[in-house]
Order: C-alpha cells, then structure tokens, then sequence
C-alpha cells in the first residue's frame, strides 16, 4: 500500500465511532453548527464544549454576549472536526498542567 492510499485509508477510519469520534446524526439538533464537511466528518463527541471554562483563550471561534460574560460558541466547529478530540485534549493538557 501506498503513503498516500495508507493516509487516505487511516483519515477514512478516524470517522467511525470510536474513543475519539461520534457522529449522532439522528439527534435533532445535528449538525448543530453550520459545518462544511462532508458527510458523517461531523464530531458530535463533544456536544457541550469541555473548552467553554477557558474564556478567551479556549482556541476557538466565539464571541462574548451580553455584556461580555457569555460566550456564544454557535461560530465554533473546532470540537466538531474530525481531528477535535486531539485539539481539546492537547488543550486541556497544556492549561491543566
């Protein structure tokens, strides 16, 4: 097998469920965000944002309502990508740590 047929390979299987990945596309609020992927690429693992505590350096796309004191997140998709779970946890890591 090729590199290029060996990635293509591991980045069609990084989409089923798994630790890293589910896709819930029968929830009735899927996709939750408007998300240009395709197909079943749509992450619902994290379905409430575990970055959500780190205000303004959580890493993703958001803006502060009301005042300031709540973030709307409804611009974000980086816990929804594919790649999400890697993102969060690398985050979480570096600011628990």
């Amino acid at each position: 097998m090729t590199n290029q047929n060996k990635n293509k390979s591991q980045n069609k299987n990084q989409n089923k469920n798994s630790y890293k990945f589910f896709s819930n596309s029968e929830c009735e609020y899927y996709p939750c965000h408007n998300y240009g992927g395709e197909g079943n690429d749509f992450n619902c693992l994290f379905c409430y944002c575990p970055l959500y505590f780190l205000a303004d350096d959580c890493g993703g796309k958001f803006t502060f309502v009301g005042g300031g004191g709540v973030k709307d997140c409804s611009g974000c998709v980086v816990p929804h990508l594919p790649q999400g779970y890697d993102f969060v946890i690398g985050r979480l890591r570096s600011k628990l740590v």
